[in-house]
């Protein structure tokens, strides 16, 4: 018999449910090394896991040269540092940037020789307010099927694992997530006073902030967030029945880090290191044998998916194309040629 799925759901102040939590890593930064595609540098460019082919967005225009460079991942390179208006200069949001971080293989922590993300950002010096967002290139797609990717980026095979998608397991998407229990970052402090939030999407793409704490301490450490909301003693929480079948399965979207830097604190470089995000949390959805294949008969949580994963695709392409414009528009000569000098 298929398995099929039985949605028992709580409500008390925020979401719940009545299942077993348990703890997963919903995006691991060691994972996503640049790892394909070479660039003009020597140095690979895109994370092969991770990596999307935005061509399908691009317009009839553009040659077939040009669409077959039209890819982009979750390499740490190319996240990116959004300030808000206060901290916003020229000089901010040239010098503040994200980049791979490679620990001391003789360090003493488990991803000792791995990359992390590494994250610089320019905050002013006056006294203002400041904050940075540090954000995927894309938003995290939610219902990518899982595929091989080759060393261009090209992906075959997709979805010929069903059940799958290929964000899961560390990439960024955490599915069957009921009430969220507590938040961990695993970052390394330099001694900076500011602020970290976590920044977590749901599938309504509501985002939410959830304050781990202040930067103001040296060497690794794990920081933790705690549901002050969280009934742990199941007697106590308010019970609600869902339909059975059709119900999506919920899930939480890795959507960034916010740092915030306060107009009393010492302003300019900000420097930290994160290696990952974990989340403990109660399971949504508990899996049960029935006596009929509902999805086989109705495939009505198919079609649903497949809508959400064409839309994510068209959001992701159109700002990819716009952003491979942009590029090819860029000035890229250091100076002026000398009219002193002969050629």
């Amino acid at each position: 018999m298929k398995r099929t799925f039985i949605l028992v759901a709580v409500a008390f102040l925020l979401a719940g449910s009545l299942a077993v939590g348990e703890e997963a890593t919903l995006i691991d930064f060691t994972q996503l090394s640049a790892d394909i595609i070479q660039g003009a540098d020597g140095n690979m460019t895109q994370n092969r896991h991770t990596t999307m082919d935005y061509a399908v967005s691009a317009g009839a225009t553009f040659t077939d040269q040009q669409k077959s460079t039209m890819k982009s991942s979750l390499a740490l390179k190319n996240w990116e540092v959004v300030l808000n208006s206060s901290a916003r200069t020229v000089s901010s949001v040239t010098l503040s940037r994200v980049a791979a971080a490679p620990v001391k293989s003789d360090a003493r922590v488990p991803f000792a020789g791995k990359e992390v993300m590494g994250v610089r950002v320019l905050f002013p010096t006056s006294m203002v307010n400041a904050n940075a967002r540090i954000v995927p290139p894309f938003s995290i797609p939610a219902f990518e099927p899982a595929g091989d990717v080759d060393d261009n980026g090209n992906v075959s095979n997709a979805g010929s694992v069903a059940g799958t998608t290929r964000f899961e397991e560390g990439y960024g998407i955490l599915k069957n997530v009921g009430t969220i229990k507590a938040i961990s970052v695993t970052t390394q402090g330099m001694n900076f006073p500011h602020g970290l939030y976590v920044l977590l999407e749901d599938p309504d793409g509501v985002e939410k902030r959830y304050f781990m704490g202040y930067l103001g301490f040296d060497g690794w450490k794990e920081l933790k967030w705690t549901n002050p909301a969280y009934v742990s003693e199941v007697r106590a929480r308010e019970l609600r029945l869902l339909p059975i079948y059709p119900t999506l399965t919920p899930y939480v979207k890795f959507a960034g880090f916010l740092v915030t830097r306060d107009a009393a604190d010492a302003g300019d470089n900000f420097v930290g290191y994160f290696k990952d995000v974990k989340i403990i949390y109660d399971k949504a959805v508990l899996t049960s044998d029935r006596d009929i294949s509902d999805e086989d008969i109705w495939g009505i949580i198919s079609e649903q998916e497949t809508a959400k994963q064409t839309r994510e695709m068209t959001n992701f392409g159109v700002k990819q194309v716009n952003r491979f414009l942009e590029e090819a528009k860029r000035a890229t000569e250091a100076s002026f040629t000398s009219s002193l000098s002969a050629e």
